[in-house]
């Protein structure tokens, strides 16, 4: 049996989050905007970024301060299950990978690509509370 391994680029990551820290933080976000971020090279199968900065659409789920906010990563991979919302964004299916919610600085945002509507981002709201109760 074939088995493609991937190995991680964690030196690569090292070098992009020794820039990103470093660099001041220009962005404005708000609740319900999609952005690529910054997310990395992570450990076992923690949700990664791809290309030369690791980025991943990620969902502002809750702003916290002006520098830090709840994100939700997103997969275009068609997934079922309680650890999923999918949604149409921009006209592409999307889902979102509620068991990944993490807290993220917002110097990792790299750029907007869109704002979910209200319908879908309570949809992704309802099945994370279902999740987390």
């Amino acid at each position: 049996m074939d088995v493609k391994t991937y190995k991680k680029d964690f030196d690569g990551w090292n070098i992009q989050k020794k820039i990103t820290d470093s660099a001041e933080n220009k962005n404005t976000f708000h609740e319900r905007e999609v952005w690529f971020i910054k997310v990395g090279e992570n450990v076992g199968f923690e949700q990664n970024g791809k290309g030369k900065e690791f980025l991943r659409p990620v969902i502002v789920y809750k702003k916290f301060s002006k520098n830090v906010f709840l994100g939700i990563p997103l997969t275009k991979a068609i997934k079922e299950g309680k650890f999923y919302s999918s949604f149409d964004f921009q006209g592409k299916k999307s889902n979102a990978i509620l068991s990944q919610i993490r807290l993220f600085d917002s110097k990792r945002l790299k750029y907007k690509i869109g704002k979910m509507s209200v319908g879908d981002y309570s949809r992704v709201k309802e099945k994370l509370i279902e999740l987390i109760q």
